[in-house]
């Protein structure tokens, strides 16, 4: 699991937990980068592709590869930068193979003995007898009251995002996380249109923007013109987050606005996509 830290928005002092993005490793092992705590997060205002990318050297293998810096989108519009540990000297030979057979050991999974001479144990929940007395037992003498069952709402399965390194990815990360909100047919067409709507399902619209620039009021109220005129929902994804006046226009007009880092998961920023993401489509 990765590390977790007090994130402060510079922009408006709220305060977040931020946890630290787990990957998988060429080896299988699950890779965090390794988050600087106490370092303050710094609010993009523009990206560079080489500033977005860090290195994180494997635990177990000691292997080192570049993977996405992490960020947090705040609910003000701000996308901060966390922090990451630089990568120091390299592992020793010793200290990777004990940390390999741990892996392994954790993959097992299977009771028996660990490093400390313990014998793991499967935990088990004991049952709960009926209280004497109670409705439907045999001390009270009443029939059994069996409640009607609950329509419960399927949970919806993990989402799966695309780490994004082109504009392209951006576009393709929304469209996958539209369709596990619960939108069907989503259509990204080979070529942008001149209305800048790059997503269209059947009751919905959504656009795309993945320059280093908060998005502007202007790129908000075309969009929600183009939902109105096609009686659809409107969607906003940005990568760079918004503007303060886009921000509050959108919260006037109820369209969902949505930032997304690197990892392709896109962040609520508004309560119109608060609602989205819990209710779904």
């Amino acid at each position: 699991m990765g590390d977790h830290v007090p994130v402060r928005c510079p922009v408006c002092r709220r305060t977040h937990t931020f946890a630290s993005p787990v990957y998988p490793c060429a080896c299988g092992a699950p890779l965090a980068p390794p988050l600087l705590r106490g370092a303050p997060a710094e609010p993009i205002r523009h990206r560079t592709w080489t500033d977005d990318w860090v290195t994180v050297r494997c635990q177990a293998c000691g292997r080192q590869d570049q993977w996405p810096q992490p960020e947090l989108g705040c609910p003000c519009g701000t996308v901060l930068r966390i922090p990451v540990r630089p990568v120091t000297a390299a592992p020793t030979s010793s200290a990777g193979a004990t940390a390999a057979q741990r892996a392994a050991a954790a993959a097992a999974g299977a009771a028996g003995p660990v490093a400390d001479g313990t014998t793991a144990q499967p935990s088990v929940s004991p049952g709960t007898p009926e209280s004497p007395g109670s409705i439907g037992s045999p001390a009270s003498g009443r029939p059994t009251l069996i409640p009607p069952p609950r329509a419960v709402a399927a949970p919806r399965p993990t989402f799966h995002p695309v780490t994004i390194r082109t504009a392209r990815d951006a576009v393709t990360a929304a469209a996958l996380y539209l369709r596990w909100l619960g939108f069907q047919e989503v259509v990204q067409p080979e070529e942008r249109p001149a209305s800048g709507i790059d997503l269209r399902a059947p009751g919905l619209v959504a656009q795309v923007d993945p320059t280093t620039r908060p998005t502007g009021l202007r790129a908000v109220e075309c969009l929600w013109l183009n939902g109105l005129s096609a009686s659809a929902v409107s969607v906003f994804f940005s990568l760079a987050g918004y503007a303060a006046d886009a921000r509050a226009r959108a919260d006037d007009l109820g369209v969902p606005l949505f930032v997304m880092d690197l990892t392709g998961t896109p962040q609520p920023v508004n309560a119109p996509a608060d609602e989205l993401l819990s209710t779904g489509a």
